[in-house]
């Protein structure tokens, strides 16, 4: 092994940017999460706002709130954010809504429906065959 995720993240973003020209339009999905939320936000922040400079369109996916809310509170250039809709009671409509950035990805809601209620969950069933005795 000679580099890590973040290294394998720049390298990629590099070609890209070294062939991408004005007017053309960048997808990214969730880049630059392999580091922590921090350096990950920083260095997409940094790469974004050149890329906006040279006149190239982005669409960002992210669970990096800084980096998201960033963008929202100090709008340098127009920016449109779509979330996940939700019902006030949690259930997903599998929409895409305008609205400002949020601090959580929802992580709760997957664990609780893998694992079942947080308060008073009976643990799941060990797998057949599997008495959950510890082996040692």
């Amino acid at each position: 092994m000679t580099s890590g995720k973040l290294d394998e993240e720049l390298a990629r973003m590099s070609d890209i940017t070294a062939h991408i020209t004005g007017g053309s339009l960048l997808l990214c999905n969730e880049s630059f999460a392999s580091t922590n939320e921090r350096e990950g936000s920083e260095i997409a922040r940094q790469i974004v706002r050149a890329l906006l400079g040279a006149g190239i369109r982005v669409f960002y996916v992210t669970h990096l709130y800084d980096l998201a809310q960033g963008f929202h509170t100090k709008p340098a250039t127009p920016a449109l954010f779509l979330r996940a809709e939700r019902q006030p009671d949690g259930q997903r409509t599998f929409r895409l809504a305008v609205g400002e950035p949020l601090p959580t990805s929802h992580g709760k809601d997957v664990y609780q429906d893998v694992f079942g209620a947080l308060a008073g969950a009976t643990p799941p069933a060990p797998p057949r065959g599997d008495t959950g005795d510890d082996p040692r």
